[in-house]
């Protein structure tokens, strides 16, 4: 089983920017695809980000598509998640998820494993 932890999360104005962190606790990694999720309070688990195991495919929900971008490092077993141009809407609680399938879905029932969530806030 593979663990993953997030990291980056925090507390920025509204058009700022940051970059959140998933590190994988093994090699396993590089044949999994990823994506990010984020989930309020009382709310389902939204899809932000999608990329495949090699990293060529990749897909994004539309309130987030041309702000955000995902990447991956396998070699270091990291995957990023680029957000710019942030928006108060952006705050919650972010999520990275691995889909041992290779599955680029944004379907949150397909991924196997997932961390344990990093905040943003996104202040106006």
């Amino acid at each position: 089983q593979v663990h993953l932890v997030e990291s980056g999360g925090g507390l920025v104005q509204a058009g700022d920017s940051l970059r959140l962190s998933c590190t994988a606790s093994d090699r396993t990694f590089g044949r999994y695809s990823m994506a990010w999720f984020r989930q309020g309070q009382g709310k389902e688990r939204d899809f932000v980000a999608a990329i495949n195991a090699d990293g060529v495919g990749t897909r994004y929900a539309v309130s987030v598509m041309g702000r955000f971008t995902i990447s991956r490092d396998n070699n270091n077993n990291t995957m990023y998640l680029e957000m710019n141009r942030l928006k108060p809407e952006d705050t919650t609680v972010y999520y990275c998820a691995a889909n041992r399938d290779n599955l680029l879905t944004s379907n949150y029932a397909s991924y196997n494993y997932w961390g344990q969530g990093t905040q943003v806030t996104v202040s106006s």
